[in-house]
């Protein structure tokens, strides 16, 4: 079949699989009560990875979908921060223990809108509260255009080993429709007091099928955010969610690159991404070949969660701060979204969770089977039933997907055995949903798979 009868067929709205099962069937029925059990169960010495999320930014850039608002005044960081800093440790309490931290990461929004003294504050709360260990990776997402000399010696000082600095694209046509306006040089000299203060680890976040985009004007930005030198690049698909993200109204649909264009730049970044020497990692990221997340990609240890690919296999994320998503053995948990109920509920001295999900054995083996899909392009139905004492038979509700899937030439299958090919890859997202047991064709609002 070629191309464009394949984006025909399977361009369709599929989750990104960040989790199994996904947010949309989280519900109500998982209450701060189960959630501080949860905590509690968690056996000794459990290794934890924690995020962040600060919901805030100087200004809205118009293609986002995160949880995020503008602030204009101090007063709601400051109150945040303040009420992050009680979050913690309701949460330590509940678990009754200082367990040992892996991995923080900080999420927006712009993290760096926080006030530095409350950086400080919250890292040495965390430090306090769990057991931070000395080579742990703390990770914090940068929005180049807002780096106040202060901030960036708050983020040497809480010893960020890793940053992200949000680029999307440098063509000045694509940045007036999406209302980000943020250079080249104005990116690259970010990266360099980055460096200058002990951050040894660069990220650039890219995205492609923006209003205005063009295969020749993300070839152009690639080539300028090379010349940063970064350490890993994630290359995402513009997902436009309008009935989500009220804002993205305002971007001129007209000027949205359709399927066929979408797809081809996909391909172009990637060419100029491997042409320099990057090693491709799950579906949209790319590491150099000494880096750890290239080489968990290499040895199959890659794993996936809220903030895409990574590194962290510790069996437990608690989030905090308004939507942030945590999860445990025992399932998923999620913050009250809005700040202000969010922040009522810390105040009052209760765990503010909105929603959950309880796993049950056969969420835990499709998840197991999903993230293998999602990390390795690969998986073996019939070894990971087996870990998790179950009938691979289980499984084959899933057959008639992945022979049709087969016959379309995305992936190989003998019955057990699966192995996306080199086509199949850009529907990697597709073949991880031929094992969705919730998912609804038709009725899911979820991004393009392409």
């Amino acid at each position: 079949m070629d191309t464009p009868a394949l984006i025909a067929k399977y361009d369709r709205r599929v989750p990104r699989y960040t989790s199994y099962p996904t947010a949309p069937h989280f519900s109500p029925s998982v209450t701060a009560a189960d959630y501080a059990g949860w905590l509690a169960a968690l056996p000794d010495d459990t290794p934890l990875s924690l995020y962040l999320h600060v919901p805030f930014c100087a200004s809205l850039c118009w293609f986002c979908a995160c949880h995020t608002s503008v602030a204009r005044r101090p007063e709601p960081l400051e109150s945040y921060g303040a009420a992050l800093l009680s979050e913690i440790d309701l949460a330590a309490a509940a678990i009754g223990r200082r367990l040992p931290v892996r991995h923080i990461h900080w999420g927006g929004g712009t993290p760096n809108a926080l006030p530095p003294h409350l950086m400080r504050a919250v890292m040495q709360r965390l430090r306090t509260m769990f057991h931070v260990q000395p080579d742990a990776e703390i990770a914090v997402e940068i929005d180049p255009r807002e780096l106040s000399g202060e901030s960036l010696q708050a983020l040497g000082d809480i010893g960020t080993t890793r940053a992200s600095l949000g680029v999307q694209d440098f063509d000045p046509q694509v940045q007036q429709a999406v209302h980000r306006h943020q250079s080249q040089e104005l990116t690259a000299d970010c990266a360099a007091r980055l460096r200058g203060v002990g951050i040894g680890s660069i990220n650039l976040d890219l995205i492609y099928g923006l209003p205005y985009q063009t295969v020749p004007g993300v070839i152009a930005t690639v080539e300028q955010a090379l010349a940063i030198g970064p350490d890993r690049a994630a290359v995402f698909g513009y997902a436009h969610v309008p009935w989500m993200k009220k804002h993205q109204a305002l971007l001129p649909e007209d000027a949205l690159p359709g399927p066929a264009e979408r797809l081809a730049q996909r391909h172009a970044v990637e060419q100029v991404l491997t042409a320099s020497g990057y090693v491709t990692v799950g579906l949209d990221h790319f590491a150099r070949p000494e880096d750890s997340l290239a080489a968990a990609a290499a040895d199959a240890r890659l794993k996936r969660n809220f903030q895409g690919y990574t590194t962290d296999d510790a069996p437990v994320l608690l989030g905090f701060g308004a939507s942030s998503i945590g999860s445990l053995p025992q399932g998923y948990v999620q913050n009250l979204p809005g700040v202000p109920a969010w922040r009522d509920a810390v105040r009052a001295g209760v765990l503010p969770v909105a929603r959950g999900i309880a796993l049950t054995g056969d969420d835990r083996l499709r998840r197991a089977v999903i993230e293998a899909v999602m990390c390795q392009d690969s998986v073996d139905l019939r070894a990971i039933a087996n870990a998790h004492d179950a009938d691979p038979a289980a499984l084959m509700d899933a057959a008639p997907a992945l022979q049709e899937m087969a016959h379309d030439g995305l992936l190989d299958w003998n019955g057990y055995r699966i192995a996306v090919t080199a086509v199949g890859r850009p529907f990697v997202r597709n073949v991880a949903a031929a094992f969705d047991r919730y998912l609804r064709p038709g009725l899911a609002r979820h991004s393009a798979a392409v």
